[in-house]
């Protein structure tokens, strides 16, 4: 699953990212999934292999190593449980690991935003496998992290989960473009040539329709992938978008307003919903703050109402309209630490109430 808003992208020929970029993304998230999926799978296998090495090198650094069979195997059992205690973390091991300075080149150069990095370097699994190894002196809890991935690599950089997370994007990829209405001109309005405009709604075609899109890992078809598009449509119709772009997105859905309900379940349903961070956020001022369910559900109500008679944000007006409310015990809370506000109804209706009044200025409020 991957979701773009449409106008991030430029017409081809333009200075910008085009459109394959979003099946490109598409197969980097199929490929961490993969990758996530074989981790969990070989998580205890790989655990186990380091665990090993870390002993091996703990029981050679004590000197134990020419001991007899049976007094090396007590050793060895002796050094596991304190392992797995973590009483060896700080102890220091010699140990072989890679070389970290051409690690460290490919994450500098990551910085810098450059998509074909890639394709100008070659695979980065071809540098790592040309490192120089050599002894180093470390902490067991360092070794631990860096042993661990170190025999990851081995499993993850196969051309078998290339193979595997192209085809999961090709059989269950689903992207989700946001923002259409932005690429779409009114047929009033269309004078002079925007690069983010029909030009990107041309591009999008052929994908959409179906076709082989060239990415780092292979080619990848688009026959299967399930495309969305959404957009508000305020200042355009979606018959304002190209006739060959509208049929390839037969089934077409008008989403209802949110109401009162819905914004009293945005509210306290999610597990950090905004009141939960207006509470944790003057909580670090030593203010505590307690909403009544009545001033939950009041907020709601007032949040609809303002939807309906000012302008229909969705949610967004939610955000305003516990700001109004907590505005007062916000500036002063550097001065009022240790104390207690309880909103309620009252206090949520005096707060706002007088703005509902007045559509006029609440317009500019609200």
């Amino acid at each position: 699953f991957v979701k773009v808003e449409a106008t991030k992208f430029t017409e081809v020929g333009f200075h910008g990212r085009d459109v394959d970029q979003i099946i490109r993304d598409l197969v980097d998230n199929a490929i961490y999934l993969i990758k996530q999926k074989v981790r969990s799978r070989l998580k205890e296998e790989v655990e186990r292999i380091v665990e090993t090495m870390i002993l091996d090198a703990v029981v050679k650094n004590s000197g134990c190593k020419e001991e007899l069979a049976d007094d090396l195997g007590a050793k060895y059992e002796e050094y596991r449980k304190l392992y797995k205690g973590g009483t060896l973390d700080n102890m220091k091991i010699d140990i072989e690991l890679p070389d970290e300075g051409r690690r460290n080149s490919f994450a500098l150069l990551s910085l810098h935003n450059l998509s074909n990095l890639a394709e100008l370097i070659g695979r980065p699994d071809k540098g790592s496998r040309t490192q120089k190894w050599g002894q180093r002196q470390i902490k067991v809890k360092e070794a631990r992290g860096r042993l661990i991935e170190i025999e990851f690599e081995k499993h993850l950089n196969s051309d078998q989960i290339v193979k595997e997370a192209i085809q999961l994007a090709e059989s269950d990829g689903i992207v989700f473009i946001d923002e259409i209405d932005k690429i779409v001109r009114s047929h009033d309005l269309r004078d002079g040539h925007d690069s983010s405009a029909e030009g990107v709604q041309r591009d999008l075609l052929p994908i959409i329709e179906g076709s082989t899109v060239n990415t780092k890992y292979g080619n990848v078809n688009t026959d299967h992938i399930l495309f969305i598009c959404s957009g508000a449509f305020h200042a355009c119709k979606p018959s304002d978008m190209l006739a060959e772009l509208q049929g390839r997105l037969p089934i077409r859905v008008e989403l209802k307003g949110l109401t009162r309900e819905d914004f009293y379940r945005i509210l306290t349903e999610p597990q950090a919903n905004m009141i939960k961070q207006q509470v944790g956020l003057l909580k670090t001022e030593d203010v505590h703050l307690i909403f009544t369910d009545d001033a939950i559900k009041e907020l709601a109500s007032i949040a609809a109402e303002v939807n309906k008679s000012v302008d229909n944000i969705g949610a967004r007006r939610l955000h305003t309209v516990i700001e109004k409310v907590v505005e007062d015990i916000s500036f002063h809370a550097p001065e009022r630490a240790g104390e207690t506000y309880i909103i309620d109804k009252e206090k949520v209706r005096s707060s706002l109430g007088k703005l509902l009044t007045k559509t006029d200025i609440s317009k500019f409020i609200l």
